[in-house]
Parts: C-alpha cells; structure tokens; sequence
C-alpha cells in the first residue's frame, strides 16, 4: 500500500527549516488552499484597480531603481514585467546545487501565497508544477549583492516560466524551450507587478541558510560524537562534563553538549580504568569541548530561529495591504539573515579548529597506552602524522573564509541601494566552511577510531562501541601505512550521510535508551 505524504498549505502553516528541507525530498506535498487562493486572487485585482486608475506605484506602472520616477503606460505594463526577469538575469559562476535552487522555489511560493504580493494565481500554480515535478531551472551561484531582493539569482530562477533560460530535469540540463515542446507547455505571460514580485526578496539567501542550518546540525552532532570518542581514545577526564559545572553557567548549548557527552561516555570501561588516575586537567580541546561546542550551537540555535522568521515572511518589494495602500519598503534586504550567517560561518569553523587540535594531541603519544603517530612501528612508517595536515590545511582555509562578509556595502543601482548585505556570498561562504569541517570530522572520527583501538580489550559504553564496530565495517584498523586518502574519503561519507548518528538512533531504539539522554528538543535531530 502505497502512503499519502503529509501535506503543507502555502502561505497558512508555519514553515520550518525541516518542512522546507522535507517539501524538497519530495517527502511532503506542498498545496494551497480554496481559501489562501482567494486572498492571491483578491490582491492580483488590487493590482489590476492601481493600473486601471493610472496612480504611480513603484513597479506597478513606474520603472526599477533609480528609474522610479519614469511612468509605465498602462498598456506597457506587462512587457515591464517580462524586461526585468531579462534584464535582472545576469548571473555568473557555476550553477548552485539543484536542491538549493529547489529550496528558491519552495520558499517563493510560501511568500507569494501570503496573499500581499500581487501574483496570479496562475504564476503560482506554475511555479508549484516546476516544485512538484522536479524540474528545477539552473541558477548562477555569483551576482547577488543581498539587498534589493536576490534580484540575479531570482530573475535566472524565473525566466522559465516566460519560456527563456535553463531547467534541469531527470538529471539533464536543457533549455526551458526544448523541455516546453517536450511537454507541450506554453510560457505564462507575466500581468502588472509579477515580475517585481518573483525577484524581489531574500529565497537565494534564505535557501542557502536552510541548507546551513541542516548542514551545521549534523556537524554539530557528530563532533560532540566523535569528541566523546576521542575523550575515549585518550583516556580524558569526565569530570567537565558533570551538569554540577554546567549549572553555574548555564548556557543552553553548554549543558547540552556537556550532557550528550556524558550520556555517550556513560557505562565505559575505559573511563572507570583511569578514575583515580593522577592527571589533574586534560588539554582544552578535551576539558572544554562544552564551551566550545556549545557556542556553536547557540550560533545555530540563534540562525535556526532567525531562518524560520524569514521563511514566514514577505519580503518583495512593494507590499499591497489594499487598493489605497502600497508600501515601499525594505523587507526585501538580506541583513537579518546576512550577520546570523557570518555567526553560523564562524560557528562551523571553530568546531572545525578545534577538531584539528584533538586530532595533533592524539598524535603526541602523550597518552599512556597510545603510541606517537597512533601507530607502533614508526620510522618505517609515517602513521597518522600526514592526516593533521590536511585539518591543518582546511582549518585554515576556513579561517580565512570567517571574514564577515555582512561587514562590507557598495552601492548599487546609481546609489538608489547605497546599503547592500552581501547575505549571498556569506550563504555561500558557510556552506564551504562547512563542508571542509565534515572532511575534518571524518579525519578525526578516524584518528579516534585508531586511539580507541589502544585500549582493548576494554569496552567503551554501548553508543559509541556501535559506532567503532560500524567504522571497522568500512575502515580496517591501521597497522602500517597505506593510502589514507582511500580512508578518509569513506570517512567523509558516513559524516554525509550522517552514518554515525543513524548507528546512535538505532541503538537507542534496540536497547530502549531514551533519545531524550542523548538529544534535547532544541537541538533535534533531522
């Protein structure tokens, strides 16, 4: 029997970062109600009446920018609509990911369908038929300044529905025409304000930060992982990990990574072995693993938060609350989520440096048990030593990535925007900060592994056990070199695919351990 997937109402349901990521899986079905269709239907005939009585309103019947003193005629407003998605696509760089540019889609439509915009419903139905049959236009990655809407980005998201630009479909890129004629579909023509309303707004910046805040959570998660893990390896404290410490500075990212670990690290024998050891502290990156990445997750908890504001939110350019009242304003600009990105950005590469540094100190041999370089026939052998420079080398690259780039402005349009953003190239920004944090994650899940293996024939407790067995699945126990390159790159792709806290979940669900000791509701899991 085949299910029904859960349905989502454009423009009336609380749209969350999950949903939006859940609507794009094609695991929910995005659709509008009788009602909601009503209200884009009743602002589409304002539209119409502001036309019709030749009053200027900006992008209705007067040109774009610095070109708003300029008055449309009536007969000339259409083809205004269809000049700007060409005028506005000028795009550059390597496309962005297909589902990103689906993610645009998806967020559009929940702006559009709060019925403030002026759209057709007809333009609506269009965009929700792109959405539903995965045929995603192709977008430029570069040109976007953040402010006055994603204006590039979203004209090259748009042009199909005029029957111009590039689509992707059952993996091929194609020219919208082509795919038209396949299909025996006619370009829509854009009425009074369309065209405005598709490329105004924050999607391009908003999308990316969707993507970041799923992206980050994952990190997020298995570094407090394979940080437990390595507090294993070499044989690291729990003492700061107790809530008796964590209550006097209760930050909530704090005690919740200083709770997970412990619940992690909870029925270990190689904890219990060195109790009474004489080492007083252990080295930061072990002893303040809930500082750190605990900072990080309230930079996510605060980007979270600020994200699923935005996708509820109108954000073109002008808003039409009736007939008499228009209102250019500003909700197009990408500042709100422009700064919580660069924070995000900063957030992801602090987990990434201080990753790097769990892995050098595993390396030291200053861990009694474990030997230098995590292997015992050195010399002949280089061991582990060559990974750390790879940490070291993408550490580095995303602290130089971490400028911020909310921090800079040019102006725009012959200075009619003298205040941009730059929301789109921090979007763009974290998301390769991170990706260069899962490859520093999948060296130390490894360098982990290799430490943990010093201190059999003990047990560690039951999660992080599973999550060794399942490793050696896919990577072997390193005795002498080999092309580690072969390692990591396995690595990487249980980070991907989130291997690790999958093996976490199912362990839980076997053996009756409630999820609440590993996670907590602010921070759960996708």
């Amino acid at each position: 029997m085949i299910s029904t997937p859960p349905t989502f109402r454009f423009g009336e349901d609380w749209l969350t970062t999950s949903i939006a990521l859940s609507i794009a899986n094609g695991t929910t079905k995005g659709v509008i109600s009788s009602e909601q269709r009503n209200k884009i239907k009743e602002c589409a005939k304002k539209v119409t009446s502001i036309v019709n009585k030749g009053e200027a309103v900006y992008g209705i019947n007067t040109g774009f920018g610095p070109l708003c003193t300029t008055k449309i005629s009536k007969e000339e407003t259409q083809i205004l609509q269809t000049n700007i998605l060409k005028s506005h696509s000028v795009g550059v760089g390597k496309p962005i990911a297909t589902k990103i540019a689906k993610l645009m889609l998806i967020l559009k439509a929940q702006s559009l369908t709060k019925g403030f915009s002026g759209i057709a419903e007809t333009t609506i139905d269009r965009i929700l038929w792109l959405i539903n049959n995965d045929i995603i236009p192709v977008v430029p990655s570069q040109g976007s300044v953040g402010a006055s809407g994603d204006l590039a980005p979203l004209s090259h998201l748009f042009l199909p529905l005029i029957g111009l630009g590039k689509v992707e479909f059952n993996e091929e890129t194609m020219q919208t025409s082509e795919l038209f004629q396949s299909k025996n579909i006619k370009p829509i023509e854009l009425g009074p304000k369309e065209g405005l309303a598709l490329i105004n707004g924050t999607q391009f910046i908003a999308a990316h930060a969707v993507k970041v805040v799923g992206k980050l959570q994952s990190c997020l998660s298995q570094a407090d992982i394979i940080g437990a893990m390595m507090i294993e390896g070499l044989q690291g404290s729990i003492k700061p990990f107790y809530k008796e410490l964590h209550e006097l500075r209760p930050f909530k990212g704090n005690i919740h990574v200083a709770s997970r670990v412990k619940s992690l690290l909870h029925g270990s024998e190689i904890m219990e072995d060195h109790i009474d050891c004489e080492r007083v502290q252990d080295p930061y990156s072990l002893r303040c693993i809930p500082q750190v990445h605990g900072a990080s997750r309230n930079a996510w908890l605060h980007l979270k938060e600020l994200v699923e504001t935005e996708l509820n939110s109108v954000t073109d350019n002008p808003i039409i609350i009736d007939e008499k009242l228009t209102i250019s304003g500003g909700n197009f600009h990408g500042q709100p989520l422009a700064m919580a990105l660069d924070y995000a950005c900063l957030a992801a590469s602090e987990i990434g440096n201080i990753s790097d540094r769990r892995i050098y100190l595993a390396l030291e041999g200053n861990s009694p048990g474990v030997p230098k370089l995590l292997m015992e026939d050195t010399g002949i052998n280089s061991g582990y030593m060559i990974l750390q420079y790879t940490t070291a080398a993408l550490a580095s690259e995303n602290k130089g990535l971490c400028f911020p780039s909310s921090a800079d402005s040019i102006p725009t349009s012959l200075g009619q925007e003298d205040h941009v953003s730059m929301g789109s190239i921090g979007g763009r920004k974290a998301l390769q900060v991170i990706e260069n944090v899962e490859k520093i994650l999948a060296i130390e899940l490894l360098t982990a592994a290799q430490a943990f293996e010093f201190r059999k024939p003990m047990k560690s407790g039951i999660l992080l056990d599973e999550i060794h067995k399942e490793l050696r699945t896919k990577v072997s126990f390193a005795d002498k070199d080999r092309v580690f390159s072969d390692d990591i790159e396995k690595g990487i792709q249980m980070i991907q695919n989130k291997t690790i806290i999958n093996v976490i979940n199912k362990t839980c669900e076997r053996e009756n351990i409630s999820l609440e000791t590993v996670y907590s509701n602010e921070f759960e899991v996708y």
